[in-house]
């Protein structure tokens, strides 16, 4: 790989990794995103994008070199509290296996492709464009795959959850976190009002949203598409609903989640074969979405077994 050096922030490259960060509307045109971390760079590769330009700062990298790609990637060192399940994105072999039965993502044999352009930055211009305050020292702008409700497969019996409207990144990297450790099969993102590629969404899901297959699509879309292949829809919602427990979501069941502020959309509503509710004890109505969506995955869990 051939290296440049740049060492001012006036320098174009350092300008549109800058621009990619804060515009939505560039990452679309221009079908590249930026990821930072090592971590998250990692599972990034082993779910088999392509990286367009790799900027790294010598001085933070501390030994660190870019992993292989695809089913043969090494995974991140455990951070502490960290648990790593089997037959996962994070097997304890430490290495990526082939997912038969998750979704489309499912990692592809051979080594990383050739990164024509790397650039070297020193710490402080890389502590100005770093997106966390100049942490381990590597960003990558890196090129954007389908999100197509087509290209997801899915297992016999699958565990989907659906996401109508969401607007705040934090929250839907909160959800993909929570799907991966549930072993989901799919997020489904509905009417979206923030992109997938989004810097804070990419931080919040922890590489989440490389090691989970997503689809984005409109809700009438994923209805028809749940529908046809028999997935019992569960709309989460205050209004003539049954309690969590006493919902049986042992067969095929989409878990269907709508913003704080509003709720469900009377289309989404209508389409459910039932309406369920977690049980509150307080005087609150209601928890964060990505809360919700986490004790709901893992009430599904354990009634799977």
């Amino acid at each position: 790989m051939e290296t440049e050096r740049i060492s001012s922030g006036q320098n174009p490259k350092i300008k549109r990794l800058l621009a990619l960060q804060e515009k939505s509307s560039l990452r679309r045109e221009s079908g590249l995103f930026v990821v930072e971390g090592r971590r998250e760079l990692e599972h990034c590769l082993a779910a088999g994008f392509e990286i367009d330009s790799l900027f790294v700062c010598p001085e933070l990298l501390d030994g660190w070199q870019l992993p292989a790609c695809g089913a043969n990637a090494p995974l991140p060192p455990p951070r502490s509290g960290e648990v790593r399940r089997s037959g996962s994105p994070h097997h304890p072999s430490g290495t990526v296996p082939p997912l038969p039965n998750r979704g489309c993502y499912a990692p592809p044999t051979g080594e990383v492709a050739a990164c024509a352009k790397v650039f070297e930055l020193p710490e402080a211009l890389y502590r100005k464009v770093a997106y966390r305050g100049g942490t381990e020292g590597v960003l990558a702008e890196v090129r954007a795959k389908p999100t197509r409700l087509e290209d997801l497969q899915l297992r016999e019996n699958p565990l989907v959850v659906v996401l109508e409207a969401v607007e705040k990144p934090g929250n839907l990297g909160a959800v993909l976190r929570s799907a991966d450790a549930a072993g989901a099969d799919a997020v489904l993102v509905c009417d979206p009002l923030t992109d997938l590629w989004n810097p804070n969404l990419i931080r919040a899901s922890i590489g989440a949203v490389f090691t989970v297959p997503v689809a984005v699509c409109t809700s009438a879309e994923a209805i028809s598409w749940l529908k046809e292949r028999g997935i019992r829809i569960l709309t989460a919602q205050l209004q003539d609903s049954s309690s969590c427990y006493d919902t049986d979501m042992r067969g095929p069941t989409a878990l269907v989640m709508g913003t704080e502020s509003t709720g469900l959309s009377e289309q989404w509503r209508k389409a459910a074969d039932a309406h369920i509710r977690i049980p509150m004890r307080g005087r609150l109505d209601s928890l964060n979405v990505s809360v919700s969506t986490a004790v709901l995955l893992f009430e599904a869990v354990r009634q799977r077994g």
